[in-house]
């Protein structure tokens, strides 16, 4: 029920501006997001690499309504791009990019441009030796976001794809996307979606994403397994184990800020961990979804605000 309500009250500009506007955010926010600069990014970046961590930036933004401001966080993202080859990382470093930022909500032509945009944004990846993935947004984004993934494989085979395991469609989203090369990054999803199109259980929610998981695990793509969870890691385990996959044939996903110690020790098992690091300073809606998910950013939240 808290979850849902921080959800809903991510969009709402009044809470926005009230959270925004206390000071102690600023010490839990730093948790989460890894400064508001590129040059703040790429040394969050520099830590991670050298602990033998792999990595995908998300300039932050969502919903532009704005053409120009739809190709300025295409310029950012080829920009950081550009920072990123110097760090010669490969394909350790990707960026994630939500199409609802460059351009997907902008009415008629939102497609055609975040498409516009999003190329440029490959083109940029592939010269520095980095990878793309689409960010997965609310329910009525799900198609468009589809559509032009598959316009970017045409030219970009490497671009992945985020797939949301609490909607009811995404495991028939995974199989059409279990194919050779396919990258896809399983998620449980963070936006606050109707009981029409998605499950509200949390226990429906992780059985779905196990049955995601499995068909991802034996289909013949790269999976990215999104989850701070043990139990859900221990699962791919298995399943890797039961598909015969290597360690090289799957990777694990975890976010900036939260269980740095199980990174590194996944890491340390020969694992490929990418960390999902957000920068910017438009960073109030993706804050609200990681206090929704977990209680224990509610509370970690709280007691900054306590100043414990």
């Amino acid at each position: 029920m808290l979850g849902s309500l921080l959800l809903g009250a991510s969009r709402l500009p009044l809470v926005r501006r009230a959270v925004s506007g206390v000071p102690l955010t600023r010490k839990v926010v730093d948790r989460f997001v890894a400064g508001e600069t590129p040059g703040e990014a790429v040394e969050a970046i520099r830590g991670l690499a050298a602990a033998g961590l792999a990595v995908t930036v998300d300039h932050l933004g969502e919903e532009t309504r704005d053409s120009a401001a739809a190709t300025q966080t295409a310029g950012a993202y080829v920009t950081l791009l550009g920072a990123l080859d110097g760090l010669g990382l490969g394909d350790r470093a990707e960026v994630s990019v939500k199409l609802s930022a460059v351009g997907q909500a902008l009415g008629a032509d939102g497609d055609k441009i975040a498409l516009e945009n999003a190329l440029q944004i490959c083109e940029a990846a592939a010269a520095s030796g980095a990878s793309v993935t689409l960010d997965m947004e609310d329910h009525t984004t799900v198609d468009s976001t589809l559509a032009i993934l598959r316009a970017l494989r045409a030219d970009f085979p490497s671009t992945g794809v985020a797939v949301q395991s609490y909607l009811f469609r995404s495991e028939a989203d995974c199989r059409d996307l279990a194919y050779e090369g396919s990258r896809v990054r399983l998620v449980k999803g963070a936006y606050a979606e109707p009981a029409s199109v998605a499950h509200q259980n949390k226990n429906e929610v992780d059985k779905a994403y196990v049955r995601c998981l499995r068909i991802l695990m034996s289909g013949a793509g790269y999976p990215m397994v999104a989850t701070h969870d043990d139990r859900l890691i221990a699962i791919t385990e298995t399943l890797a184990d039961r598909f015969a996959r290597s360690r090289g044939e799957y990777e694990y996903q975890m976010l900036y800020g939260i269980r740095a110690d199980k990174q590194q020790a996944l890491a340390g098992a020969g694992h490929t961990v990418r960390v999902y690091i957000p920068y910017g300073d438009d960073w109030y809606g993706y804050f609200m979804r990681r206090l929704a998910e977990r209680p224990a950013n509610i509370a970690f939240f709280l007691r900054a605000l306590g100043g414990k």
